[in-house]
């Protein structure tokens, strides 16, 4: 569905799965703000991005971490996060939107080295360049030791977020 409500018509086009159909659950227990922003009309909107491709559906990612409103493009940060993975020196990586005022949001990105690997930054955004849409470049990525993860094993992008943060803002 698009941001309406409407039914996305162009395949290939990112929108938000809608769940319609009588086994859907009918409200949050006890929650009833949640409830009310979880559902439109019958639909229960689930949060997830996805495009329909040769009629299948591919999940892009979560709309709230996930995908990204960069310089009027919305990029998968699943999709850059699986391509920079493909890099022979990155054993895992985190990339988020971080706000920006003339873009909305700013692609960075934080890279864990595979087995002490010494990741030079600069050559792997060149290596990034050639693999990926200009739009979809991180403009700035880090090395850390580990990714922040939570007691389920998630990453936690918004403490990623922080490491890009002003100074001061923190």
């Amino acid at each position: 569905m698009d941001a309406t409500g409407e039914i996305l018509g162009e395949p290939g086009t990112p929108g938000e799965v809608e769940v319609r159909e009588p086994g859907v659950f009918s409200e949050y227990w006890r929650r009833p703000e949640d409830t009310a922003a979880a559902f439109r009309g019958e639909g229960f909107c689930t949060g997830d991005v996805a495009v329909v491709e040769e009629n299948y559906y591919r999940l892009l990612g979560l709309m709230s971490v996930d995908i990204i409103k960069t310089g009027g493009y919305t990029v998968s940060a699943l999709e850059i996060e699986e391509r920079l993975r493909e890099h022979r020196e990155v054993g895992d990586c985190a990339v988020m939107g971080v706000p920006d005022q003339e873009l909305g949001e700013r692609l960075c990105g934080v890279v864990v080295p595979i087995d002490e690997a010494n990741v030079d930054v600069y050559a792997l955004l060149a290596w990034a360049r050639d693999q990926l849409a200009p739009y979809k470049v991180p403009e700035a990525l880090r090395i850390v030791d580990q990714l922040p993860r939570n007691s389920m094993g998630k990453v936690q992008k918004r403490d990623v977020q922080d490491l890009f943060a002003p100074e001061g803002t923190r």
